[in-house]
Parts: structure tokens; sequence; C-alpha cells
């Protein structure tokens, strides 16, 4: 994970589906299809070998995937099989590939004010160098680097950090939900601005409701 400009960015690259390749990133093998990536989901991994290794060289892709399950708890989180659209770059670079792009999904939950459910969207940014595998003998990298894994990028771990760290603590229906009512439970959207209890003093000043404070102790 990085930061771009002051904001959180993950991995992600943009991946361009050379020969052989279906819409959901498989290869071609014998005229049946097999996965490219045995841990990842087709959606989010792409095939490097069109961009090649020069320095400079670039590709740009847009792609509609479905996003994993597990993104979210509490009160929101992104559905899985949701539609994520993903608009990348990734350019070839000595130690691997420069990934730059956004990806925009759909957000379910229930408001944190009135509880009433919701749904919206979430945008995220990234920007993430994925390396080279190392050569036998040579040292690996930093435990926290992404690595290509042979021919094949994985944004899926980069998508799901991206979004972990963008979704709202307290999401609402709209920015000035009132809530419920305290007393009662009630929407207070619905019950409008009049709602009240009248009167009622907390239990735990009655005591202090009974006494007159005009009442003087005379000399």
């Amino acid at each position: 994970m990085s930061k771009v400009n002051g904001k959180s960015v993950a991995h992600g690259v943009p991946g361009a589906h050379g020969e052989g390749m279906d819409r959901a990133g498989q290869v071609s093998k014998g005229g049946k299809p097999v996965s490219s990536h045995a841990r990842g989901n087709d959606g989010f991994v792409f095939d490097m070998r069109a961009l090649g290794k020069r320095p400079g060289e670039y590709r740009d892709e847009k792609r509609t995937a479905s996003a994993p399950d597990g993104l979210g708890s509490g009160l929101v989180l992104v559905p899985t099989g949701g539609d994520v659209t993903l608009d990348l770059r990734f350019e070839a670079v000595s130690e691997g590939v420069l990934v730059t792009g956004s990806a925009v999904a759909p957000l379910t939950g229930e408001c944190a004010r009135c509880l009433d459910p919701l749904t919206s969207a979430i945008e995220v940014s990234f920007q993430e160098l994925y390396r080279y595998l190392p050569d036998p003998g040579e040292d690996g990298a930093d435990g926290e680097d992404r690595n290509l894994d042979g021919d094949y990028l994985d944004l899926e771990p980069t998508f799901r950090d991206a979004v972990v760290l963008a979704l709202p603590l307290s999401p609402l229906c709209r920015d000035d939900c009132p809530g419920l009512c305290v007393e009662c439970g009630a929407k207070l959207a619905d019950v409008g601005p009049d709602h009240g209890h009248g009167g009622k003093v907390d239990p735990r000043w009655g005591a202090l409701a009974q006494l007159d404070l005009n009442d003087r102790v005379e000399d």
C-alpha cells in the first residue's frame, strides 16, 4: 500500500487481454479454458505478456469484474458478485509493472442513525509497483511488496486493501438524517420536528423536580 497526493492507494493493474484469453481472464488450452491464476478471482487477474518488459511501455484497460466476498462488515459492505468497474493503466518499469487506476463498487447496508437500508457506491484510487519475482539465489523483496505471479497479476488483494480503507465507519442515508427518537424509537424524519413527549423528566432527576425553589428558610 502506498500514498499518492495524500490519498491511500492500493496495488492494481489494468490487464491486457492477450491472444487466447476470454472475457473471464482465462487462457484457452486445447480448446478448453483453464484458469489463468489458481487463487485469484478471474475478473481481477490480468495477463502481462502483451505489455512486455521494455520500460516506458504502457497499456490502458477498462473492465467490469464481480466483487469478491467478505468486503466490509458491520453496517456497510460491497455485495458479493456486484459489478466493479475498473479503469486502469499499467506501465512497464525496470523493477516490474507500475499500476495506476480506480475502481467503483456498489455498497449496501443500513444508516447508522435511523437504521434504514441504504444503497450507494464507493470509488477508490490506487497506485503500486508490482515487482518481478527475484531470480534464484537473489534476496527476495520486502514482505510488503506485491509481486507478479509469472505473467499474471492478481488485482484482488489490492482492490480489497483500497476498499477496506475507504469504507465509511458510519454510513448515512443522507447527510442530515435526524436519526431516531431516544424516547420511543420513532424515525424523526417521519414524525416531524414537533415530535416530543411533553415535559417528561428523566427519573434520575425526579426528586429535584419536587423541590420548591421559591421556598426560603426564614430565620
